[in-house]
Formats: structure tokens, sequence, C-alpha cells
């Protein structure tokens, strides 16, 4: 049987092709965008970064909380050994139930811990999935996209903190500003 040519349409084919570049070229624009904001700060290299400030701050809140629960609760103690009415002994068991309460609740911050973690490994695979698209295109040909300036308000560029401990200027130093 002899091999028939698959008649090609030229038009359907061109406009297919332009089609595919014009995504193309998205994509290398919204992945140049990421290393560009408004502020200089390339934001998709440190929401993983972010995110575990989230828990640690979290954990140190939680922390803080339950040991003032404890120090309660201590409190509490001491003060039942020496109180004699029964009117006092049920307001001291409400303030150790309240704290009670208030102690099992910060269990948040395990579960928020677990999930904000599931999210950073999440974001890890995108950021390593676009810096391999980074180092595909090249530093240099993703600088020459150009990108819409996205203008801050004045509230915006103040908006820069809180700040992760790592990066964080410690007390001592802030001491020594007014030395």
């Amino acid at each position: 049987m002899p091999h028939k040519k698959a008649k090609v349409d030229s038009k359907r084919l061109a406009d297919n092709l332009e089609a595919l570049f014009s995504y193309v070229q998205r994509v290398r624009i919204e992945i140049a965008a990421l290393n560009k904001s408004g502020d200089g700060e390339d934001k998709f290299a440190t929401m993983g970064e972010q995110l575990d400030g989230v828990v640690e701050a979290t954990k140190d809140a939680s922390d803080s909380i339950m040991e003032a629960v404890e120090m309660s609760n201590e409190a509490v103690a001491t003060l039942r050994k020496s109180v004699k009415d029964s009117e006092l002994t049920g307001l001291l068991e409400t303030i150790e139930n309240g704290n009670n309460a208030v102690f099992e609740a910060c269990a948040f911050q395990d579960i928020t811990g677990q999930r904000v973690s599931k999210i950073v490994k999440s974001i890890s695979y995108v950021e390593e999935r676009v810096t391999a698209l980074r180092e595909i295109w090249g530093d240099d040909e993703l600088a020459k996209v150009e990108l819409a300036v996205v203008e801050l308000t004045e509230d915006e560029k103040l908006l820069n903190g809180p700040q992760l401990k790592t990066a964080a200027i410690s007390q001592d130093e802030i001491d020594a500003l007014f030395d």
C-alpha cells in the first residue's frame, strides 16, 4: 500500500505554535516576576522561612502561656494549703480549671506546626521546580524580561516586619545604640 503524505494545515500549525509561544512567554514572565518585587525582595524564596518563623513564634507564645499557667497553678496550690473557707476553695478550683483549659488549648501549636510543615514541604517542591525553570532560562535572560512595575503604597513600604529571629537585631545591639 503506498504511503500517503498527511496534509499539513499550515494555518492551524502556525496558530498552535503562536499559542504555545505565548504561553511559554507568560510562564517566563511569571518566573521572572518571582525574582523581582516592588521592594526588591525575592518573596518566593522567603516563603518557607516566613512560615518557619510563624511556627517558631507560635511555639514561643505557646511556651510562654504554658509557663504562666504553671506559675498560676503553683500559686493556687500554695493558697489552697492555707485557705479553709469552702467558697474561696471553690474559687481556687475555678481558677485551676480555667488554667488547665488554657493549658490544653495550647495544643493548637503542635497541630499548627504540623500543618505549616506540610505547607513548607509543598512550597519547597514548587520552589525546586521553579528553580529548575530559572536555570533553564538563565538569570541573564530572565533579567531581560520587562515586568509591570508594582508600586507599593507608603504603608506597604513600612510593612517589613516582623523579622525572623535569624535576621533580627539583638537586644544588646539595640541597647548599644543608646550608649
